[in-house]
């Protein structure tokens, strides 16, 4: 499976995506208040600031998943509802476990919506382990927001850049 760096005229398509996917698997488990922030044009302002970071599976310019790093954190992954259980988001994690891992990272994070039991699933058969219950300041237009979340972490192995 081909993981790539999204590129800039992929950003309307990865916020729709990620706007379907958010609402259909965090909606019904944050506050309403939140809910209402995560507008389409949230999504796609918050990819735009972080392009560098986003890697895609799928075709150019209409992808089918993609995952955000962000310091030491498996900061976003998600894949289309078709897509699932076909080794996209395996390939997403490994890809972003492995950049991880070269910038130095011995043990990564990630965030989960406490309730979201499928991506915990997944979370845990990769591998990662829940270590508890944190308050994680979520990015808003309306800055930082707190909201209670389970935390993942997983040690990686070092891995070094090819020179």
């Amino acid at each position: 499976m081909d993981v790539r760096p999204a590129t800039a005229g992929e950003i309307d398509h990865l916020a729709a995506l990620w706007y379907e996917n958010w609402h259909e698997s965090h909606a019904a488990l944050v506050p309403e208040d939140l809910t209402r922030l995560r507008t389409l044009d949230s999504f796609r302002e918050r990819l735009l600031n972080m392009l560098s970071d986003i890697r895609v599976v799928g075709p150019s310019g209409s992808p089918i998943g993609f995952s955000v790093i962000r310091s030491s954190e498996l900061y976003q992954l998600f894949v289309s509802p078709g897509s699932r259980g076909t080794g996209v988001a395996a390939a997403l994690i490994e890809d972003a476990e492995a950049r991880l891992s070269a910038r130095g990272v011995e043990t990564a994070h990630l965030a989960c919506a406490i309730g979201n039991e499928r991506a915990a699933r997944f979370y845990e058969k990769r591998g990662w382990r829940r270590v508890g219950t944190v308050v994680d300041l979520v990015e808003t237009e309306r800055g930082p927001y707190p909201l209670k979340v389970w935390r993942y972490e997983k040690s990686l192995a070092p891995r070094h850049a090819s020179t």
